[in-house]
C-alpha cells in the first residue's frame, strides 16, 4: 500500500514530494522488522503519519524522514547499565582512598 493510503484529504503535497515520501516509506517499511506486508498494520500506519508529519515540517530527505519515522516507532532504548556494585572491606565500610 503505497504511502497516499495514509494521506488526510486536508493536505497536499506535490508530486516529487510524494515521490520522496514514498521512497522514505519503502525505507522504513524494509527496515522495520514488525511492518507487515499490505494495509491495516499498526506499525506500518504509524510509519506512514510519521513521515507524513515530518514532511509536514518541510523535510525532503527520504533518509531523514526513514530515520524520523524509525525513531517514532521504535522502543526507547534500555537504560545504561548500572556501575558495579561497590565492594567494602571486611569492616563493612568503603575504603578510603
Amino acid at each position: 500500500m503505497p504511502i497516499r493510503a495514509y494521506l488526510d484529504r486536508d493536505h497536499r503535497f506535490d508530486g516529487e514530494t510524494l515521490r520522496l515520501m514514498g521512497i522514505a516509506f519503502e525505507m522504513a517499511l524494509a527496515s522495520h522488522p514488525a511492518a507487515a506486508p499490505g494495509g491495516g498494520d499498526p506499525v506500518r500506519e504509524a510509519l506512514a503519519q510519521e513521515i507524513i508529519a515530518v514532511a509536514k515540517t518541510g523535510v525532503r530527505d527520504p533518509e531523514r524522514l526513514c530515520e524520523a519515522a524509525m525513531k517514532a516507532v521504535s522502543p526507547p532504548d534500555p537504560l545504561p547499565r548500572s556501575p558495579p556494585p561497590v565492594e567494602f572491606p571486611e569492616s563493612g565500610q568503603p575504603a578510603e582512598g
